[in-house]
């Protein structure tokens, strides 16, 4: 266990050395966000929206970048050095290899994704007058990478069972592959809707992650350990330049690869009951914004005068800091209620 601490303390301080010398990169070549007009799935205007973000233009988009490349650094060389030093290895799935191949791909396709839709809100954004790619391009795009995944994991980890709680263990056979990318396309939106807030999304995924971290090590899963020790450390770091007011955001690069992670830790724990407890807070958002993109679909009308959660607070009046810290404090419990849940023993 002291060897993962070693691990978080050291990309702690590796992400602290880099982060402000990428910052001022960032401004150097302007990629901030900047004060315009966004649209909403129907390309409607959000004007609340605007009202609520305009203070935030200029601020730096992209610290999801240096996490993701810090964390696939120091995860590499942790494994490296930890192989050279006969360090056994321990994992659930045949092949060590694979679980770090499927780690490694959703953390980076989704960055991908996320960066494309970032350069296209910062630069691009005026072709058609649409903030960031189209619900629907997205979605897609979302879905064919999270098929990918499930199929990866159903093909060559074997994995196609879900431990319910309390019930039992069902064998889900190939329609593991759909339920997996449901999963992952869920939460990689999850927490790119929680991102609205200075210190909201990092600090809830700091909380979630930290029970996931306890899972994978009482499990022995080995390859998960050092990964989220690795992540943590640069989410712990980013926080600290975060919280409100924040001097540099998450962006979509960040936004969704870390939700697509977040799910499939999840599922390779096969914790998958327990994801939306642990992430609640995520949970509750998300389920926010879809009950009012169908009820504005399909009943013409609002729920909300405005979603998702943290926004409707801000219109009620809540100051930023104070939704921010309430939910850090929601995230926890959360996270206690859902290693207790992650720790029954399902009967057989």
């Amino acid at each position: 266990m002291y060897l993962y601490f070693f691990v978080l303390i050291t990309s702690i301080l590796v992400n602290f050395v880099t982060i402000i010398p990428f910052i001022n990169l960032l401004y150097n070549l302007k990629f901030r966000r900047a004060n315009q007009v966004t649209r909403d799935a129907f390309n409607k205007l959000t004007p609340i929206f605007d009202k609520f973000h305009r203070n935030k233009a200029g601020t730096p988009v992209g610290g999801g970048l240096l996490i993701i490349v810090n964390t696939v650094f120091l995860f590499a060389l942790s494994i490296l050095l930890f192989k050279l030093s006969d360090f056994q290895f321990f994992t659930n799935y045949p092949s060590v290899v694979t679980e770090i191949k499927i780690l490694l791909f959703t953390f980076v396709s989704f960055s991908f994704l996320g960066l494309y839709d970032d350069l296209k809100k910062i630069f691009f954004w005026r072709d058609d007058n649409f903030f960031g790619l189209r619900l629907k391009h997205k979605f897609i795009l979302e879905t064919v990478l999270g098929l990918s995944i499930g199929y990866w994991m159903y093909k060559e980890l074997n994995i196609d069972l879900i431990n319910v709680p309390f019930l039992d263990v069902f064998h889900l056979s190939w329609l593991y592959i759909p339920f997996a990318a449901f999963v992952i396309v869920s939460f990689a939106n999850a927490v790119n809707i929680t991102d609205g807030l200075d210190g909201l999304s990092s600090g809830v995924l700091v909380i979630t992650l930290f029970a996931f971290w306890s899972i994978s090590v009482s499990t022995l899963d080995t390859p998960l350990s050092i990964f989220i020790a690795c992540w943590l450390g640069g989410l712990i770091t980013f926080l600290y330049f975060n919280i409100y007011p924040a001097r540099i955001f998450l962006g979509d690069t960040g936004a969704l690869s870390f939700g697509a992670t977040f799910a499939v830790i999840g599922l390779l724990l096969g914790k998958v009951f327990a994801l939306p407890i642990i992430g609640g807070v995520f949970f509750f958002e998300i389920i926010s914004s879809a009950v009012q993109l169908f009820s504005k679909k399909y009943r013409g009308k609002k729920i909300f005068p405005v979603a998702p959660i943290h926004l409707y607070l801000q219109h009620l009046g809540w100051p930023e800091p104070k939704i921010v810290m309430r939910a850090w404090i929601f995230s926890i419990l959360f996270a206690i209620f859902g290693l207790m849940i992650a720790f029954i023993n399902t009967p057989h």
